[in-house]
This record gives C-alpha cells, sequence and structure tokens, in this order.
C-alpha cells in the first residue's frame, strides 16, 4: 500500500499534498510522521478533499488552518491539472470561499487571495512595541527588530493562544532595515512547531503592520525571508483595507507514492 503524494515548493515553505482520502481525526498524526521521514524537508501538510463552496478543487490543512503559500501552491497544482491554466478558483481550509490564484508559467510564480484582517492592533510583550494581526483561523505577532528565538515565541504565545477560532498562530521576526523576516509558527493540531522558510500569511501580516499609517492605494513590499522571497500587496481605501495578495516564486513536483511502511 502507497500513499500518493506531490512535493510544492512556493518560495522554500516547503509543502507536501496528500492525494488520498484521509479521515480529519488522522490528519495531524499524519503530517507529523511525513515531516519526519529521514531526509524530509516538508515543513506542513495539505490534504486534498472534494470541493464545498464551488471551487474547482478543495485542500485542508494537517490542523485545518488557513496558509497563503500552501493556497498558491495547490493553485498551481490546480492549474497544471486542468492543463495549464493561468487562474483557477479553489477553497482551503481556513477561508470561507474560494480563492481566486493566478499563475504566470513563464515566471514560475503564483499570486493568490488573501482573506482581510479580523483586526489589526498594536501590543506589547515584555516592553517591546508589536503589531498583532488576526487573519481569522491564523493570526500573528510582528515583531520589528526584534532578535528571532524561540525565548521570546514563549513569552508571546499567551497573548496569540487566547485568541478565539484560531488554528494556528506564529510570531514574525521583521528586520525593518533590511526588509527580512523569519517566521516561527505554530500549528496546535497538528503538534507543529516550524522555523519556516517562508510564511505567506506572515508576510501579509508584515505588510499589514507596516502599512498601517500608509495613504490609499497598494502598499507592496517584497519580505526576503530564510528560504525565499514572498511578495505581500494590501491595498487601502478609505484607510480600510480591501484587498490582500501574496506572491512568488512557486514549483510543483510530479506525483509520487510513498509506501506506507515506512509511516509506521
Amino acid at each position: 500500500m502507497r500513499l500518493n503524494v506531490v512535493r510544492a515548493n512556493p518560495a522554500g515553505n516547503i509543502t507536501l499534498f496528500v492525494l488520498d482520502p484521509v479521515d480529519k481525526e488522522q490528519r495531524g498524526a499524519l503530517a507529523a510522521r511525513l515531516m519526519a521521514l529521514p531526509g524530509s524537508d516538508v515543513e506542513q501538510v495539505g490534504f486534498v478533499c472534494p470541493p464545498l463552496q464551488g471551487g474547482m478543487a478543495r485542500m485542508e490543512m494537517a490542523g485545518g488552518e488557513f496558509c497563503g503559500n500552501a493556497s498558491r501552491a495547490f493553485g498551481m497544482l490546480t492549474a497544471r491539472e486542468r492543463g495549464g491554466l493561468s487562474q483557477v478558483r479553489v477553497e482551503v481550509s481556513g477561508c470561507e470561499h474560494p480563492v481566486t490564484v493566478d499563475v504566470d508559467w513563464a515566471a514560475g510564480t503564483a499570486q493568490t487571495q488573501m482573506p482581510l484582517p479580523r483586526s489589526v492592533r498594536r501590543e506589547t510583550v515584555d516592553g517591546c512595541p508589536c503589531v498583532l494581526v488576526d487573519l481569522g483561523g491564523i493570526a500573528h505577532l510582528v515583531a520589528e527588530d526584534i532578535a528571532p528565538g524561540l525565548d521570546f515565541f514563549r513569552r508571546s504565545e499567551p497573548l496569540l493562544a487566547g485568541i478565539p477560532g484560531l488554528d494556528a498562530y506564529g510570531v514574525i521576526f521583521l528586520d525593518s532595515q533590511k526588509g527580512t523576516m523569519t517566521p516561527l509558527v505554530k500549528v496546535p493540531d497538528a503538534g507543529s512547531l516550524v522555523w519556516e522558510g517562508s510564511c505567506g500569511s506572515g508576510s501579509l501580516a508584515a505588510a499589514l503592520a507596516q502599512s498601517q499609517s500608509a495613504p490609499d492605494g497598494p502598499f507592496v513590499r517584497d519580505y526576503i525571508q530564510p528560504a525565499g522571497v514572498v511578495q505581500a500587496a494590501v491595498v487601502r481605501r478609505d484607510q480600510r483595507v480591501t484587498a490582500a495578495y501574496i506572491g512568488g516564486a512557486a514549483s510543483v513536483d510530479q506525483p509520487a507514492a510513498i509506501p506506507l511502511s515506512s509511516l509506521q
């Protein structure tokens, strides 16, 4: 018996899509085993499911969270399976409506529509000013010019874990001068805490934090991360966020099969 999977690389945030049906209650444990395989560089796992909202295809993350990088990679996979389309509408866990993914095959990039924030507010952790961005299902604390570290994450965690309805949360360590960011993301139901190669929702959170006082119109930034670059775009009208996107390099491997015996 084998498990059919596809490995994707959206800006270094290595994602494994499981093509075979897997019960929800089994996904967290299976994702942990897949990420722990010898030589694995997988940071997160998504499960392909039948569409529920009228989209072309559906993918649910192991912890039920929304993931921007996985969304655009899944959009690229769906577009390839549909004959190389340049635009698809896909469903993703943690989002109540299908999202549009635009694929540029020549450039090797994919851009996805992102959920609008539920809230963006200033917070202080151990005397350090930060911005807390709640995207609904996932939230990030954007910590500018604070050295990346697990200790700061632990001190921030009570604030993040106290937000109702979250499937995942993280701290985005942002160097405001260099434009670099280091994401540390926890998915409680999947039992994972990962220094991610890149983070799509974290990139959006950084753009939302940095654009709070920006004038109306698009605010676009490239965020350099440990394994890749993600471009985040926020559109503001009358001091409100009206649209949000992330994009950047992405690739999707051909399907492969993993022996179930290796996952015991």
